[in-house]
């Protein structure tokens, strides 16, 4: 009986303490003080941080957007700009995260936050992206954002991560471009897929998909040449015996296409033997 009781007294004193707080709060937030916003602000997010508690993150956000202009070119402005920027980061909202980051990074480049708000930046950017078959602006945003923090931080605390997104990015890019060649070649516009193969082959010479590059575009060459009039036929096989060679160059006995490659290339040469 005892137990029971000051259970109930406990959780009636928590529902009490919560409307105090509660309350508090909406007397700040409708307050022109900007002073007591900032310290219920900062004390939200200290223990949002703590808690992990994203109600706190948000009522902390409120506050934080109603001073942020205020102190701008004040003592306290570097901070508070911080905890704004990574409210949102802690939020999940990536878009203006990473738009707050950079701004902070551009207002306050001596900060000792500066290095952690410019990869904070980029990571958020790195959250945008999406997959590989839609429009790949964010990602390349992201991949500039990451590239910049590499580059202005070669011993930074966060580069490791920083070349592994930048890594999981270019895959992404490199993925889609390689699609785009192999739909063509699918779709059987054999010209358009040479193209597309080589600027591939050209452009990402570390690909994991580079291999299948060469050989869709020999495959293309050879498809292309078999399949044209008689009077294109011979230069066309040449051109495909060039793609042949090309991948023989780069990927000996073994490798995923040699079987395939092997097979065309006899027919070509038969071919060719014709003219």
């Amino acid at each position: 009986m005892f137990l029971q009781s000051m259970k109930k007294g406990l959780l009636l004193l928590g529902v009490f303490l919560m409307l105090v707080s509660c309350g508090e709060y909406q007397k700040v937030l409708k307050n022109e003080d900007a002073g007591a916003k900032y310290t219920m602000a900062e004390k939200l997010y200290n223990e949002a941080k703590e808690e992990n508690n994203k109600s706190k993150y948000r009522k902390a956000l409120r506050l934080f957007e109603q001073i942020v202009p205020q102190y701008r070119g004040k003592p306290q402005g570097e901070k508070v700009t911080y905890l704004f920027a990574d409210t949102y980061y802690q939020l999940k909202d990536n878009y203006l995260a990473g738009y707050q980051f950079e701004r902070f990074t551009s207002a306050y480049p001596n900060s000792e936050k500066v290095e952690e708000a410019s990869f904070k930046s980029a990571k958020s950017y790195y959250f945008l992206s999406p997959r590989y078959d839609l429009d790949q602006t964010e990602t390349d945003k992201a991949m500039s954002e990451l590239q910049k923090y590499i580059d202005s931080y070669p011993n930074g605390e966060f580069l490791d991560e920083a070349n592994k997104l930048a890594t999981e990015l270019r895959v992404k890019l490199e993925k889609k471009a390689y699609e785009i060649a192999k739909q063509y070649h699918h779709t059987e516009n054999y010209k358009s897929a040479m193209v597309a193969f080589t600027n591939f082959v050209n452009e990402y010479p570390g690909s994991p998909f580079r291999e299948a590059a060469f050989y869709y575009r020999f495959d293309s060459a050879y498809q292309l040449a078999i399949n044209s009039y008689q009077q294109l036929m011979a230069e066309r096989l040449n051109t495909a015996k060039g793609y042949y060679n090309s991948y023989q160059k780069y990927y000996p006995e073994g490798s995923a296409y040699y079987d395939l490659i092997q097979t065309s290339n006899k027919d070509l040469e038969s071919r060719l033997q014709n003219f």
